[in-house]
């Protein structure tokens, strides 16, 4: 009991620093190629604060509602940032490579299982909830009935908030229940979706 308030304490001293300042930090031209929202954020905000002009950002960002933006989607600052259309793929190809790294088969990306992938990922951002089982289509093993996919066997894992491929595959990995899905020998295909900040892989043997 007192070790687990112990790290509760240390996480809270993490998330809130003693000292803090109110005081917006404006940039010149903007420090990084991606932006994760937060409460209250608008592309002129945005724009202001990175020194940019908020219309380059709705171009740069066209799936992105100015009305209505998703606190911690990510965005694209610069032009010379990829697309988060690439970052499914991009997450497909992390996980094959660790699990080539350590003498396991790739799996296949197959378009029928990204699809309800996305799905997921969509469905946790416009039903605003964080979990493995969807109020809209159930359990992850229902999901994947639902749309017809077959499996002897098949596992999901979810994130939300990460700002890359690399920040949520970090995540994944350091986290003893998902690197398990990752590097399970028995999957032979995945599933990977991102949609406004959720990531969602999908994982199926047969």
């Amino acid at each position: 009991m007192l070790k687990k308030l112990i790290i509760a304490m240390v996480a809270l001293t993490i998330a809130f620093p003693v000292s803090t300042q109110a005081e917006i930090k404006m940039f010149n031209e903007p420090p990084f190629d991606y932006y994760k929202v937060s409460k209250g954020d608008s592309f002129w905000f945005i724009a202001q604060r990175y020194g940019l002009d908020y219309r380059e950002l709705m171009r740069l960002n066209p799936d992105v509602v100015p009305t209505n933006m998703q606190v911690g989607s990510v965005i694209r600052l610069r032009d010379t940032a990829q697309s988060p259309a690439s970052f499914e793929q991009q997450v497909a190809d992390l996980v094959n490579k660790e699990r080539t790294s350590r003498g396991l088969s790739p799996l296949k990306h197959r378009a029928d299982i990204k699809n309800v992938a996305e799905k997921k990922a969509m469905d946790m951002i416009n039903s605003n909830y964080f979990s493995h089982n969807s109020p809209n289509y159930g359990s992850p093993f229902d999901m994947l009935r639902t749309f017809g996919i077959s499996y002897r066997t098949a596992g999901e894992n979810i994130a939300k908030g990460q700002k890359s491929p690399q920040e949520v595959m970090n995540a994944w990995m350091n986290s003893s229940g998902h690197r398990e899905n990752i590097l399970k020998p028995e999957f032979d295909s995945i599933g990977v979706g991102y949609y406004q900040g959720a990531w969602v892989q999908m994982f199926t043997g047969s």
